[in-house]
């Protein structure tokens, strides 16, 4: 690793009711990948949105190169070479790689376009990094992990000396990944300085060379990776030891009533004849591999997404679900994978979310009852320990991991017997995380159902009372937590491939 290339020093930011930034300091040196960690609201994202100049700090210093620097939005900091590769891609599907790489500063000639020589500057971009990826290709037919090259593509091309990834491998598959080390490293050998934001401790271990770690809005402290265990950086993170021990008993008995039977579902190549039951007070893991069809099954149970065939039983009782409002009216409640999309309408508050599912009994006359909908949302809030200075704050404002709550708490309002948790703590820190699993647990010791879809085979192991496991559109097995190992899941989850 070279000099220190960039120091933050003593950032202080504050809004409305919250110290977001509490004297912060960090740098980064030339050829070093250094990861931010912390939980969900513990200020990373806001600190390198104050150093790209999005957010204006309210006091200390910014140095790059030397000199103290303040930009004045993202603009002015990917000109002096200061880039953030983001966690929700910003590409134009219809436009080229080439076209999407360049956009806002295209090569002209005369008053054209000169597609020919974006296509040949974006070629050299991709040889520079060892990425084989047609620059006159459209956007939208590039698989996430290749508009994942494009963006850092586009972060080279303009001359970056920094570059910020933030949760770079979410919505990665393991190769993906791999790909992507390659590229970190690559750049890291160009003495490229590289800020690596993620929640995932194994990814930090192979490929960061330090850590730093923020609570609260504060600094807590730096460690250099190879010489620090992931117990020393989850303590740092969340000033306490969490235990990750799989479960190895059901704690539901077999004779308990089964409120949820799914029999020959079929809808589409990704639902082929799924067949499961779910019992009261469990929690019924959903494994696999991307594209197993786990989500896919969980929508059209749902009615999210349209049956081709198949029946569903609540409670014993045949239930006809062609819509999201005939689940509701039927006790289940969806948690999606994507809250941001489908879980919560971010600009409104916590309040407004909360009661959305069941706004009927929130009205006066033609009138919502805010006194009432404040009143339970608060309830929700303390019961849930959902971090927020009121109600009446928006969602947008929260970390991943509180509005991850808010979503439960809409669909608890609406008393729910069966909920549906879709990757239920995707791009959540591990302390959130840990909140997230007490919360389920106690849900369900409390006589709620759950389906868990999750990736993780460390929380499908941790979690799961039993579990489903699915290959290309197919269930094929079903374990109990005390026969399975992540060898069985994984034999499961690959049957049908080749």
């Amino acid at each position: 690793m070279g000099e220190v290339i960039l120091q933050m020093i003593d950032i202080d930011k504050r809004f409305p009711g919250v110290h977001a930034l509490n004297k912060v300091s960090f740098d980064v040196k030339r050829g070093e990948v250094h990861a931010l960690m912390g939980e969900n609201g513990a200020g990373k994202s806001t600190l390198m949105k104050v150093l790209t100049g999005i957010y204006t700090k309210d006091s200390g210093s910014i140095v790059f190169e030397g000199k103290e620097v303040e930009f004045h939005g993202a603009r002015e900091a990917q000109d002096a070479g200061v880039v953030i590769v983001h966690q929700e891609l910003n590409m134009v599907g219809h436009l080229t790689v080439a076209q999407n790489i360049f956009i806002g500063r295209e090569f002209k000639k005369g008053i054209r376009i000169d597609d020919k020589k974006m296509n040949e500057e974006a070629a050299k971009l991709f040889e520079k990094l060892n990425i084989n990826i047609d620059p006159t290709a459209t956007m939208s037919d590039l698989t996430v992990g290749k508009q994942q090259m494009c963006e850092i593509a586009k972060a080279i091309s303009h001359d970056a000396k920094v570059i910020i990834f933030d949760e770079p491998t979410a919505a990665l598959t393991e190769s993906e990944i791999e790909d992507l080390f390659k590229i970190i490293r690559d750049l890291r050998k160009q003495q490229m300085a590289i800020v690596y934001i993620s929640h995932r401790m194994d990814e930090i271990k192979v490929i960061t060379d330090r850590v730093t770690v923020m609570r609260d809005g504060c600094y807590v402290g730096t460690l250099v990776t190879e010489e620090s265990t992931k117990d020393d950086i989850i303590n740092m993170m969340v000033g306490r030891i969490i235990y990750e021990e799989p479960k190895t008993k059901s704690r539901v008995s077999e004779d308990a009533p089964v409120v949820l039977k799914v029999e020959h579902l079929n809808a589409g190549r990704m639902v082929q004849d799924v067949s499961f039951e779910l019992r009261k007070g469990e929690i019924l893991g959903f494994s696999g591999l991307m594209g197993a069809g786990r989500t896919e099954t969980a929508r059209a149970i749902f009615g999210a997404d349209p049956k081709e065939s198949g029946e569903i039983f609540v409670n014993g009782k045949k239930t006809v679900i062609n819509s999201p409002e005939d689940a509701v009216k039927a006790g289940i409640g969806y948690l999606s994978e994507d809250r941001k999309r489908f879980g919560i309408v971010v600009q409104k508050t916590i309040a407004e979310n909360t009661t959305m599912a069941d706004l009927g009994n929130y009205m006066k006359g033609i009138f919502i009852d805010k006194k009432k909908e404040k009143k339970v949302a608060k309830e929700f809030v303390d019961s849930l320990s959902t971090k927020t200075p009121s109600v009446d704050q928006l969602v947008v404002n929260l970390s991943g991991g509180n509005q991850q709550k808010v979503v439960i708490a809409k669909w608890l309002c609406k008393n729910c017997d069966i909920l549906i948790f879709d990757e239920p703590t995707r791009g959540i820190d591990v302390g959130a995380k840990n909140e997230i699993y007490k919360l389920m647990n106690k849900l369900a010791a409390e006589g709620k159902s759950i389906i868990m879809i999750s990736s993780e085979m460390t929380e499908i192991l941790r979690m799961s009372d039993r579990i489903v496991v699915m290959c290309e559109g197919k269930k094929t097995g079903e374990l109990r937590i005390e026969d399975t190992t992540q060898e069985k899941i994984m034999n499961l989850a690959t049957r049908d491939i080749n």
